[in-house]
């Protein structure tokens, strides 16, 4: 017996549960932080349920980010919700600026964080009630 397979989008995603469990655990936070190895999907999870992004590792805007991210973190949270923020780890004040954007809104969905390495310098707040973790593996058949 021969199975078809299925009939791919045009940029190739393939549906994950993790899309699922990211639509849902963005109902119920403010932020998700998705974790996970490299190349595991974490990225292309993200972008595809959010409005908005910003890339921490763009070549041609990383310095002009982590200056940004230094000195006024607060504008890189600007933009269409939920919003991206792809490498978050590169800009560690991030965790705590979106964990206090947050703490004045309110709102659930707001951010989705990805990366796939750990911050040199520790966040100041764990993040707990604000910021839910979600653990992707890489995709198997």
């Amino acid at each position: 017996m021969t199975r078809k397979m299925p009939i791919l989008p045009d940029d190739g995603y393939l549906p994950r549960v993790a899309d699922s469990a990211l639509r849902e655990t963005l109902k119920a936070s403010g932020a998700v932080l998705i974790k996970g190895p490299k190349w595991c999907g974490k990225t292309a999870t993200g972008q595809r349920q959010s409005a908005s992004q910003v890339f921490m590792q763009d070549p041609d805007q990383s310095s002009s980010l982590l200056a940004l991210a230094e000195s006024k973190p607060s504008v890189l949270l600007e933009g269409e919700k939920p919003r991206l923020i792809d490498e978050w780890q590169m800009a560690p004040q991030l965790w705590d600026a979106v964990r206090f954007y947050i703490d004045r809104t309110h709102v659930k969905g707001q951010f989705i964080l990805t990366g796939s390495a750990t911050p040199r310098i520790a966040p100041t707040h764990s993040g707990v009630g604000r910021i839910a973790r979600l653990f992707m593996r890489t995709m198997s058949l």
